[in-house]
C-alpha cells in the first residue's frame, strides 16, 4: 500500500516536472537585465542559452539577484562565468592549493582574468528562460531534467 502511494506521488511529481520542463523550453527568452517583473523575486529554474543551445541551468530563490550575481566580478558569485573561463583557458581542474586557486587565477593570471571578464560580458548577451518552482524537491528534479 505504501509502495503504491509513493509510486503514485512520485509519478505526480514527475508529471509536474515534465510539464514545467516543456514550459521552460517554450517560454520566451529574456536577458539578465530584462527579467520580467513578475519573475524578479521568484524561485525556480533558469536556463542560459546561446543560439538556442542550452549552456547552463541553475536554481534560485530570487531570479533577478541570481542572474545579476552571474555577471559580478566575484568568482564566488559568478560561477558560470568562472566555468566558461576555465574552458576558454583549458584550466579545467581545480588545484585545491593556494597556487592555482580561484582567487589566485583571477588575481595573478592575466589571461584567465581576461577570459573571466569576457565570460561575464558573454553571459550578459545570453538568452535566459525561467520557470517558477518554489519546492526544493521540484527544483532539484527539474534542474536534473533540464
Amino acid at each position: 500500500m505504501l509502495r503504491r502511494f509513493m509510486k503514485n506521488k512520485f509519478n505526480k511529481i514527475m508529471t509536474d516536472v515534465d510539464r514545467k520542463y516543456d514550459h521552460l523550453r517554450e517560454s520566451l527568452p529574456f536577458t539578465w537585465n530584462t527579467v520580467p517583473k513578475k519573475y524578479e523575486h521568484e524561485a525556480g529554474i533558469y536556463l542560459f542559452s546561446e543560439n538556442d543551445k542550452p549552456l547552463y541551468v541553475g536554481r534560485t530563490n530570487n531570479l533577478k539577484r541570481r542572474l545579476r550575481n552571474h555577471t559580478r566580478p566575484s568568482h564566488n558569485m559568478a560561477t558560470f562565468a568562472f566555468l566558461l573561463a576555465r574552458h576558454a583557458t583549458e584550466r579545467l581542474s581545480a588545484s585545491y592549493r593556494p597556487s592555482g586557486s580561484r582567487k589566485d587565477l583571477l588575481k595573478n593570471n592575466t589571461p584567465f582574468r581576461k577570459a573571466f571578464d569576457d565570460a561575464r560580458e558573454r553571459i550578459k548577451r545570453m538568452d535566459v528562460r525561467f520557470v517558477e518552482e518554489k519546492e526544493p524537491l521540484g527544483q532539484a528534479l527539474l534542474e536534473i531534467r533540464v
